[in-house]
């Protein structure tokens, strides 16, 4: 199973350069992040003060007057200890609830916008990606900006400024030996955070890539759960996912390995670095140069740096796998549609609903020329269907006046409109479509059905419901037009998912419509209601019919015959008898077939 094609390569720098596009998030609610970092900043000066505040009263106990009891001084300074070890949480608590609506709205507006860019990709991108995995990628993406945009306010800026200013204090009030320890110790911890986290990050990317592998099988194959069981290949489908699951089970063994050495180093330099301040400072005690209190205050201030410090290397990794997760979502929204509407396209307007194919050529491939030189002409209001082999085109057809695809050469024409200088929006709205495969979401049959049109009203569903004869099918249901689908529709069969997009059809009520293959699925009775319920629905309309069936567009006023991509023949039904082409030849098959 292929990789995403937007997991960042190991070796590849992180693109900083995408925290630009998270400012306009930050500065949505500018007052909430400016309370937000007065309380950050509160919140460092009391950590800062508590060591004092332990060291004076260290010392105020260390007296002869002590020895009798509390006194006002040092019950005093434990009073003060106690309130800026509150304050310090209160003040924390404050800011995170403050900024956490901001990380919230950001998450939600670019969870909302590649959502949006996703749906206006072209269909290519889409058949050429797999669902899970796409939607681990948003998964981590979101999620990575989250992290970014707490630890990278709250922690990184934070704890490197708490550095500057404990060394200075260290510096001005012990002497140079103390701050050379810290700054030596701070340097050595975040060089070798930063090469050993670097070294680890490819074992960070298999493991994802591996991750999103997994994910896609098991959703692959339960979408295809009817599939699997036909074949009764859960044996196959089980083992191909557990050879996911070991490619996970040993990507997550090196990345375990790599975190243990990265973590054993950082213990180790903190360890090297705890034991010298205390060594030294245990030194000015026995000399008389300092007290006891300052003792506890050296032993305070080295633990209070370590403690942002150890937790500045678990946020510096997650820094490393945020941003490659953050680049997998903006390299989504890095990727253009080939299929672009022009600047300030207009809408489609159609008065009558002519569809013109002028020299339309197409191919998805450069070897393989799928349409080649298609010309003609539906005329308003006109029933036009189009047959052949299996692989003539037909459903390209469909996809080009769709314009999931543009065309290669020439050009498609709707009332004199080229449809590549209109919105596709409004060229959308203006077609309605029975697909042979129709894939519902996974809801209610009412819910599937309003998807026509959602602003229908209850009465019009009901008649799109009669219209498509899905109304005693609804009626035979315990729970009704609320009886759920399942995923993709698997609780209904074939014909009653058709009778369903029949309904959405109806419902949005376009004026030029399209069936493609739309009474495949369907029995000979139904089919023949159905076709009648299409002609009354079609009256008024530009219809177009991609059939497999001649029998069911025998009734058309010009039938357009594909072969190997080109146009063959055209004319009514008796006319094409008569020309004992291609359309001949099929009709005769089938009826062959048929008795």
């Amino acid at each position: 199973m292929r990789p995403s094609r937007f997991n960042v390569s190991p070796d590849t720098p992180v693109r900083w350069h995408v925290l630009n596009q998270l400012w306009p998030y930050l500065l949505e609610f500018k007052s909430r992040v400016a309370i937000a970092l007065a309380c950050l900043i509160a919140a460092k000066l009391a950590a800062i003060g508590l060591p004092y505040v332990l060291k004076y009263t260290v010392d105020s106990l260390n007296t002869k007057d002590a020895a009798t009891g509390l006194v006002a001084v040092p019950l005093a300074l434990i009073v003060a200890y106690g309130t800026l070890k509150l304050l310090n949480v209160i003040i924390g608590e404050v800011r995170d609830t403050l900024f956490g609506r901001v990380t919230e709205r950001a998450m939600r507006r670019m969870g909302l916008r590649v959502f949006k860019h996703l749906h206006d990709l072209d269909l290519s991108f889409h058949l050429n990606r797999q669902t899970g995995g796409l939607s681990r990628d948003i998964e981590r993406g979101t999620s990575g900006i989250s992290f970014l945009m707490r630890f990278m306010v709250f922690n990184i800026g934070p704890t490197l400024l708490e550095i500057l200013i404990v060394t200075g204090l260290l510096f001005f009030q012990f002497g140079l030996s103390f701050a050379t320890i810290i700054l030596a110790s701070v340097i050595a911890y975040v060089a070798y955070s930063m090469k050993a986290t670097n070294w680890r990050t490819r074992f960070v990317h298999a493991m994802n890539q591996a991750d999103s592998s997994t994910h896609s099988r098991a959703v692959d194959s339960l979408l295809n759960f009817e599939t699997v069981k036909y074949f009764s290949n859960e044996a196959y489908e089980a083992n191909r996912y557990d050879n996911n699951l070991a490619d996970w089970e040993q990507a997550r063994r090196k990345n375990r390995l790599s975190l243990f050495a990265l973590n054993g180093g950082q213990a180790f330099i903190i360890a090297v670095a705890m034991t010298a301040m205390l060594a030294n400072a245990a030194y000015g005690v026995a000399r008389g140069d300092m007290t006891i209190g300052d003792f506890v205050l050296i032993n305070a201030f080295t633990m209070q740096i370590f403690m942002p410090l150890n937790f500045l290397g678990f946020v510096y990794r997650e820094i490393r796998g945020s941003m490659a997760n953050i680049d997998n979502m903006f390299a989504l929204l890095d990727t253009r549609s080939s299929v672009q509407d022009e600047d300030s396209a207009p809408p489609l307007n159609i008065t009558r609903g002519e569809i013109c194919f002028e020299n339309v050529s197409f191919s998805y491939r450069d070897d393989r020329p799928i349409l080649k030189n298609i010309s003609f002409t539906i005329k308003p209001g006109e029933k036009v269907a189009i047959v052949g082999a299996s692989g003539a085109g037909k459903s390209t057809l469909v996809k080009l006046l769709f314009r999931f695809y543009d065309t290669n050469r020439g050009r498609i024409l709707i009332d004199g409109q080229d449809i590549r200088k209109v919105s596709q929006q409004s060229l959308r709205e203006k077609l309605g479509i029975v697909p042979q495969d129709t894939v519902l979401f996974n809801d209610t049959l009412l819910e599937n059905i309003r998807y026509g049109n959602p602003d229908a009203s209850d009465a019009d569903i009901e008649q799109a419901i009669r219209t498509a004869h899905l109304d005693s099918f609804i009626a035979q249901l315990p729970e009704k037009g609320e009886t759920r689908v399942g995923e993709r529709g698997l609780k209904l069969s074939g014909g009653e998912k058709q009778r369903v997009a029949i309904a959405r059809a109806v419902l949005k009520n376009p004026p030029v419509l399209l069936f493609d293959e739309a009474t495949s699925s369907l029995d000979s009775g139904a089919e023949r209601a159905i076709m009648e319920a299409l002609s009354e629905l079609a009256s008024g309309h530009t219809t177009i019919m991609i059939a497999h069936r001649l029998s069911t567009i025998t009734d058309a006023g010009n039938i357009l015959v594909l072969k190997q991509g080109e146009l063959a023949e055209q004319g009514t039904h008796q006319e094409l008898l008569m020309q004992q082409g291609e359309y001949a030849r099929l009709w005769t098959l089938q009826q062959k077939q048929e008795d």
